[in-house]
C-alpha cells in the first residue's frame, strides 16, 4: 500500500494559489480525508518573482512543467494554467506517463474531453474536472454518479457569474450595459477583456461539458448556438419587469426524440421561477429527468475558495482510489454518434422591441408580417410617441414559434417603411 500521494501543481495563478493554500494550510484535514499523507511535491510557475498569497517552500518551485511531468514519484498532476495550449500537451503527457490528472480547464475538457478520457482509460488512471463547471457546485460527479438512473431530458443553467452579475446590476440599478461592465471590472468580477464572458463563450464551454455528461454523447462547443449579452439594454429590463420577467444569460441543453438542442443566449425567465431569483455572481443549474424530476444545483460558480474546494475534493477522491488500488468510478462510455437539432428548428416564445413611425396601421402591418410566418402575437405594449422623431416604441410577446420563421419575420420587419429599427429580440423560456 502506498504510504503517501504526491502532487504536482502546474500554474500558480489565483486558483492555483488557492489550491496550494488548501494543500499546505489544511494538509492534516485533506490527508485524513484521503486516508494517507497528501504531499505537495512540486509547483510549476513561469514567473517565480511574482508574489503569491501562500507560503511555499522555494525548493518546491520550478519554471519547467516537465520537472513535474517527468517525475516518477508524482502521482497526481493538477493543471491550472487554463486555455487550450500548452495545457493539452501537459495533460496528455501526464496521462500517458501513468499520472492521474485534476483540472479546472473548461476549454480543454469541452474540446478534448473524449480524447483525454480514452487516454486516461488506456493508462489506467483518472482525469477529474469537477471545477471546470460551476466552481464549487458538485455538478460533474452528480451526472457521473448520482443521476445515472435517470434519463436526463433538460438542463437550464446560469453558469457564468460575470454575466449574471452584469445583468443583475442592470436590473437592480437601472443602468446600461457598458456601465454595468465597468462596475463588474472595478469589483474584480470581470476581466479587463471580458469578451469570453459577455459573448457567452465561457458558458458555451460549460454547457458542452454538461450536455456530454447528461446525454452520454460527445458534444463539442461547435455544436452550441451562441449569442452574448452585449445587445441587452436598460429598456429591455424595464419591459421585462413590466411583463413579469427577469433577463438571464441561459445555457440550455435539451434532448427530445434523440435530437440534442444546445444554445446559450439572453433569455426572458418568468420572475416567479427559482432561476429568475439567481442574482449576482451566483450560478444555478436546473436538471430534469424522467425519474429524478426537477433538481436545482445552486452556489458560487467561481472564485479561489469554491474552485479550490472542488479541485482538492477531486484530489482526495483519486488519492483514495490509489490507496485501494483501483478506481471506484465507473468508466464513462460516450456515444460518438449524435444528432444536433439545428437552431432554425427550435420552438420558443419571443420578446421583440421595435421602433416604429407614428403612422396609422403600423401594428396591423407588423401583425400581418408575423402572421405570414405563422407567428401569433400574445401581447403588445406601445409607449407614447416621441414628438421630436415622430416615432413610438412597440413591444411584442409572441406565442411559440419556430426560430427559422422568426428570423425570416425579423428580416421582413426591417424592410417595412414604418419600422425604423428592430431594436432587440430575446427568446423566452418557461
Amino acid at each position: 500500500m502506498k504510504k503517501s500521494v504526491n502532487i504536482g501543481l502546474i500554474g500558480l495563478g489565483v486558483i492555483g494559489t488557492g489550491v496550494a493554500k488548501v494543500l499546505i494550510e489544511r494538509n492534516k484535514r485533506v490527508s485524513e480525508q484521503a486516508g494517507c499523507p497528501i504531499v505537495l511535491k512540486k509547483v510549476a510557475e513561469k514567473d517565480l518573482n511574482k508574489k503569491h498569497d501562500v507560503d511555499i517552500n522555494p525548493n518546491l518551485l520550478t519554471t519547467n512543467a516537465d520537472d513535474i511531468l517527468s517525475d516518477a514519484d508524482i502521482d497526481i498532476v493538477i493543471e491550472l494554467i487554463g486555455g487550450e495550449r500548452p495545457a493539452l500537451d501537459f495533460v496528455k503527457k501526464a496521462l500517458a506517463s501513468g499520472k492521474h490528472v485534476v483540472t479546472a480547464n473548461k476549454e480543454l475538457i469541452s474540446k478534448h474531453g473524449p480524447e483525454l478520457f480514452a487516454l486516461a482509460d488506456a493508462n489506467k488512471v483518472d482525469i477529474l474536472y469537477e471545477a471546470s463547471v460551476g466552481g464549487g457546485i458538485p455538478l460533474t460527479n452528480s451526472f457521473k454518479q448520482d443521476l445515472l438512473a435517470s434519463n436526463i431530458t433538460s438542463i437550464q443553467a446560469i453558469i457564468n457569474g460575470t454575466t449574471n452579475y452584469i445583468l443583475s446590476n442592470m436590473a437592480k440599478e437601472g443602468i446600461e450595459f457598458n456601465e454595468a461592465v465597468k462596475r463588474a471590472q472595478a469589483l474584480g468580477y470581470a476581466e479587463a477583456d471580458p469578451t469570453n464572458d459577455i459573448e457567452g463563450v465561457d458558458a458555451m464551454y460549460k454547457v458542452a461539458i454538461l450536455a456530454t455528461l447528461a446525454f452520454r454523447t460527445t458534444v463539442t462547443p461547435d455544436d452550441v448556438y451562441l449569442e452574448g449579452i452585449s445587445k441587452v439594454a436598460k429598456r429591455d429590463f424595464e419591459y421585462a419587469k413590466e411583463l413579469g420577467y427577469a433577463i438571464k444569460l441561459m445555457a440550455i441543453a435539451k434532448k427530445e426524440n434523440g435530437a440534442i438542442e444546445l444554445r446559450v443566449h439572453p433569455t426572458f425567465v418568468p420572475e416567479d421561477l427559482l432561476m429568475a431569483q439567481v442574482n449576482g455572481v451566483f450560478n444555478a443549474v436546473q436538471v430534469e429527468g424522467d425519474l429524478v424530476g426537477r433538481v436545482i444545483f445552486y452556489g458560487q460558480g467561481a472564485g479561489p475558495q469554491p474552485t479550490s474546494s472542488a479541485i482538492v475534493t477531486d484530489v482526495i477522491n483519486i488519492a483514495q482510489d490509489i490507496l485501494l488500488g483501483y478506481s471506484r468510478r465507473p468508466k464513462f462510455k460516450l456515444n460518438t454518434a449524435k444528432q444536433i437539432k439545428p437552431m432554425a428548428d427550435i420552438n420558443t416564445r419571443y420578446y421583440i422591441r421595435i421602433n416604429v413611425a407614428d403612422t396609422p396601421g403600423v401594428l396591423a402591418q407588423i401583425a400581418k408580417t408575423l402572421g405570414d410566418e405563422q407567428i401569433s402575437i400574445a401581447s403588445a405594449i406601445q409607449k407614447a410617441v416621441d414628438e421630436k422623431t415622430q416615432s413610438a416604441e412597440l413591444v411584442l410577446m409572441t406565442h411559440f414559434a419556430r426560430e427559422s420563421a422568426m428570423q425570416s419575420a425579423l428580416a421582413k420587419l426591417e424592410s417595412l417603411s414604418a419600422v425604423r429599427e428592430v431594436s432587440n429580440f430575446i427568446r423566452v423560456e418557461a
